[in-house]
């Protein structure tokens, strides 16, 4: 299906309006005004559609930002209506952003996400080889959308360099350096104590499919919250970041690599 979807930017009023549809369609909830997209998109903003044929059916919203020393492009929001998932299309609508971004003169992407999102983190991580640099505790407060209700919205602050290519670290999972392990009853059970600020790597499991989880056993899913929240601020703390994510569809656990340089 995918070799039928074309991605280009979107210049057009008009345009904006089906992104409104297809956001809607995503999330279930108000969309972001036209007038301030369209404002976005005329001031060093990149806004991306996929289409099959004339119909929108996912897009890639990002504006321009500015931390007081440099610019860079902040990527908010990308998603795909039902039907259009998990065929690859996220990559390929980020590689297209690389290349309109670094042709701009962005050096740097950076954009958020949920850390148990294990598609998300594999996308970020392995297949794009950006960076989780930044952890940020409930970042958006309360959300009431259908993929956020009902949880603290931690993310992960992903750095994409666009100035160099940097490569993913070829690692194997050691697990003597877990700092989570699962009980017998499948429950995440902390393993800080064995937290070494001189060993160069860890891994930290976090669920396959989050998503799911949420639906069959909220009390897991917000389990899984608050142990995985408490090791990712002290490997933050102590300077690591998330370079990483491997991954076994066949397997209800994937797991972050994390190092420091």
């Amino acid at each position: 299906m995918t070799d039928t979807i074309t991605i280009k930017q979107l210049t057009t009023m008009d345009e904006l309006y089906q992104m409104q549809q297809v956001e809607q369609a995503v999330w279930d909830i108000s969309p972001n005004p036209v007038h301030q997209t369209y404002t976005a998109l005329n001031n060093g903003g990149i806004i991306l559609g996929a289409f099959d044929g004339e119909k929108m059916i996912g897009f890639l919203y990002s504006f321009a930002g500015f931390d007081g020393i440099k610019p860079y492009l902040c990527s908010h929001m990308m998603g795909f209506v039902p039907g259009y998932r998990q065929q690859g299309l996220g990559k390929k609508m980020k590689l297209k952003q690389f290349d309109i971004a670094r042709n701009k003169g962005y050096p740097l992407i950076t954009w958020t996400y949920d850390p148990l999102e294990s598609r998300n983190a594999y996308l970020n991580l392995h297949q794009l080889g950006a960076t989780g640099a930044y952890y940020k505790p409930n970042y958006y407060g309360a959300m009431t959308d259908k993929l956020n209700k009902g949880l603290l919205t931690d993310r992960f602050q992903i750095e994409w360099d666009l100035t160099e290519k940097t490569p993913t670290p070829a690692v194997s999972l050691d697990t003597n350096r877990l700092l989570v392990y699962l009980s017998a009853n499948g429950e995440p059970v902390s393993n800080l104590s064995i937290f070494d600020t001189k060993q160069p790597g860890w891994f930290v499991p976090i669920p396959e499919n989050f998503q799911a989880m949420k639906e069959e056993n909220m009390t897991l899913a917000k389990k899984w919250r608050k142990v995985t929240g408490d090791v990712f601020q002290a490997l933050f703390d102590a300077g690591y970041t998330a370079n990483d994510l491997l991954r076994d569809q066949t397997q209800e656990t994937s797991y972050y690599y994390f190092s420091r340089q």
